[in-house]
């Protein structure tokens, strides 16, 4: 039953993250229709809405981390999982159930319309409001999925907007230039809705101001005033100085959380203005639980010692462009990465930052949207990388790496949350509960 329900969710309905363009489907028009097929079920409790290129993942689980600690029940709906389906939609850090699952999906078999034909994408994010209000949540963090003004969650009213950053991504859908991509993005901005932008310069700053302007929308960019003062690494923990909130240890410790935490604490901030009940211990056990409190995996992840053995989500440029800063921090002797992509992105942009005294291994994920490891190893080629290998699949790649590996090197896993996926799943991670 359980294998039944989800080849209908992921191979009877149209997918992006399967099929690519194929199954991408703008418009809101699906959304709604589905939503009042459960009678809007978005309107029973707050919500807080997150778009932006990267650090949206990250900022989605410690904001409801840190609300599941100060006290609320808080529904958390993100994309794509790595290991397990059910880990899009959680309350207070818990995985939908199978059984909920397999009966809403029975159940809307049942009042399926000929002719209307939702997305995976669609169908899911309604199946998550619909559970959210069934467990009678406080407060759901969603977190979109593509794009913004388009994106099938945009059908809510928030409380508060946030949009952590904005890159170039996307293009075949969103736009070729940064100033059509943040117009997506801004669709999430609602009338006289406080929106939180974590980094902005240049024309995404125009373009948000503006949006924002437009609707009346109160606009804080969280790097102008930030609450982080400074960070370092202490142990298994980033360690923030901040302006209101003392020390804050976080167990995410990948360097650009700092902007993620600044974005988070920013939004603290309007928070406590719109009566959020927010206790400053409660707060800081958020950020120092926030893995526990929700499940998240594969932000610079570790998954071994003796050699150091990192996985991080990164897939674009500027997810890059950090990874590579903190890498270059390490001190070891010699990095070994193992490396995935989606065929839709910017995979010479992305080697053109890369170690060129690194070794590689590329791999590919067993998805049609991946770039073959051979293609990936002729880019590779173009752009000066020299010790590199090609690998069937990520296991044979991560085995490679570790053999050749000595105890004072690091292997680097990811380039994509595909190839996360694999791996982790190989490696036995993820919430097992029903």
């Amino acid at each position: 039953m359980w294998e039944r329900t989800l080849d209908y969710l992921f191979n009877q309905r149209p997918a992006f993250e399967r099929e690519g363009a194929n199954g991408y489907k703008p418009g809101l028009d699906t959304s709604i229709a589905l939503s009042k097929l459960y009678k809007d079920p978005h309107h029973r409790y707050r919500i807080i809405h997150i778009a932006g290129t990267n650090g949206k993942g990250s900022t989605a689980h410690m904001l409801a981390s840190c609300l599941q600690r100060c006290g609320y029940k808080v529904g958390l709906f993100t994309s794509p999982h790595l290991v397990d389906f059910r880990e899009r939609i959680r309350v207070d850090g818990r995985m939908i159930s199978r059984n909920f699952v397999m009966q809403w999906v029975a159940d809307y078999q049942k009042r399926e319309i000929d002719g209307f034909e939702p997305s995976f994408f669609e169908i899911v994010s309604t199946m998550a409001f619909d559970f959210f209000a069934w467990r009678n949540v406080n407060v759901a963090v969603v977190e979109t999925g593509l794009g913004g003004r388009l994106d099938s969650t945009n059908i809510i009213t928030p409380e508060v907007s946030i949009i952590t950053n904005i890159g170039l991504e996307h293009q075949q859908f969103l736009g070729n230039t940064l100033e059509e991509i943040t117009l997506e993005k801004a669709g999430i901005i609602k009338h006289g809705v406080p929106v939180i932008v974590g980094r902005a310069d240049g024309v995404v700053r125009e373009v948000l101001e503006s949006e924002a302007k437009r609707v009346y929308a109160d606009i804080r960019f969280a790097e102008d005033k930030p609450e982080v003062i400074s960070a370092k690494h202490v142990g298994d923990v980033l360690r923030l100085t901040t302006n209101n909130y003392g020390t804050i240890d976080c167990q995410l410790t990948g360097d650009y959380q700092v902007e993620n935490v600044n974005t988070v604490l920013t939004t603290i901030n309007i928070l406590k203005r719109l009566k959020y009940r927010i206790k400053m211990d409660a707060l800081r056990d958020g950020f120092a639980h926030v893995i526990e409190n929700t499940g998240l995996m594969g932000r610079w992840m570790k998954l071994g010692d003796n050699p150091l053995v990192i996985c991080d989500s990164a897939h674009n440029v500027p997810g890059f462009k950090q990874v590579i800063r903190q890498l270059k921090l390490q001190h070891r002797n010699k990095i070994h990465m193992v490396l995935g992509f989606m065929a839709d992105k910017d995979v010479e942009g992305m080697m053109e930052m890369f170690p060129l005294d690194a070794k590689f291994y590329f791999t590919q994920a067993g998805t049609s949207r991946s770039m073959t490891a051979k293609k990936v190893l002729e880019i590779a080629s173009r752009v000066g990388i020299r010790d590199a290998q090609a690998y069937k699949n990520v296991e044979l790649a991560l085995e490679a790496a570790r053999a050749a590996a000595d105890e004072k090197d690091l292997i680097y896993v990811g380039g994509s949350m595909y190839v996360l996926a694999e791996l982790l799943k190989s490696l036995g991670y993820g919430d097992h509960q029903d």
